[in-house]
């Protein structure tokens, strides 16, 4: 089957008390470039009485990378690192062999009023090689991110490598992710300055392609390697992400993600035993759901 010409819509998921938009992983595209999970969060309020409270769960064999458009996230794990997630900074957690986190509405917006919630959890496979390394954090803020005008649309480059630079988030392959605003309609071609697969994420507005209207909610993905050409509406938002892919595929369990099942295996059994570098302080624990095998890439 072809991986060419999709257009995927966002899928109904609950997460804890929240409703999000399943983007990735897609039955017949599994992965863009090493981009294997990406989950869009809102545009919600987050009400006293149900604020955010994901407790201790486990990663390994990728990279997290939490974008907020607004509000707040309280980010806590077990390599101490402890932040409180702004809009359009980076959060940029590597699990490696196996890291534990929790994510939060921080105290301070529990103050008896609604706060705005949007963003986009996003997973990175790591490559083969990098599968068991140390788990690591890493926190870029807004203005850390390269940033440039072309035209009527501002770019920003949130992760990776593209249009000749280089963001200062730590990733283990070669991608790219880059966020474009837009005040007026205009064309957008990047030849030369992206490679690999690219998948556009359409976050608010739209996007036009050989006459046909992709409004926001939908991701498409190129149908052609390193280039792609499309009008972005006025006052319109995307997401460009994608890289080269994996000559392995992967396999995804719950939070894990490798290279073969014998990883995932000893994940489960690792986490079943609670034998994870745990958070000094939290007792949460959310247990391993009793669920298939997701299919390969």
């Amino acid at each position: 089957m072809s991986n060419k010409n999709l257009i995927i819509a966002e899928r109904s998921r609950s997460i804890g008390n929240f409703k999000v938009g399943r983007i990735l992983p897609f039955l017949s595209k599994r992965m863009v470039g090493p981009f294997i999970f990406i989950d869009h969060m809102g545009p919600t309020y987050v009400e006293p009485g149900n604020y955010m409270d994901v407790g201790q769960h486990p990663h390994v064999g990728l990279s997290t990378l939490t974008y907020l458009i607004a509000g707040q996230v309280e980010h806590t794990d077990s390599t101490g690192a402890h932040h409180i997630i702004q809009p359009g900074s980076v959060n940029w957690m590597t699990a490696g062999k196996g890291v534990v986190h929790t994510e939060r509405t921080p105290e301070s917006l529990k103050d008896g009023n609604a706060h705005e919630m949007h963003g986009y959890q996003i997973w990175v496979a790591l490559p083969k090689d990098k599968e068991n390394i140390e788990p690591s954090f890493f926190h870029a803020a807004a203005n850390d991110l390269p940033n440039w005008q072309e035209g009527s649309v501002r770019y920003k480059l949130v992760a990776g490598e593209g249009y000749g630079r280089q963001s200062p988030v730590p990733v283990y392959s070669k991608l790219f992710m880059i966020e474009l605003n837009s005040k007026e309609a205009s064309h957008i071609n990047t030849a030369d300055n992206l490679y690999g697969e690219i998948g556009i994420c359409v976050v608010s507005g739209s996007i036009e392609i050989d006459g046909e209207i992709i409004e926001e909610g939908n991701m498409l993905v190129s149908n052609s390697d390193d280039t792609c050409c499309f009008k972005i509406g006025d006052n319109s938002k995307v997401f460009l992400f994608g890289g080269e892919p994996f000559e392995e595929p992967r396999l995804i369990h719950w939070n894990f993600v490798a290279s073969n099942d014998e990883i995932l295996e000893a994940a489960k059994a690792n986490w079943i035993n609670k034998a994870f570098k745990m958070i000094p302080g939290d007792d949460s624990y959310i247990a391993l759901p009793n669920m298939p095998f997701k299919d390969k890439k």
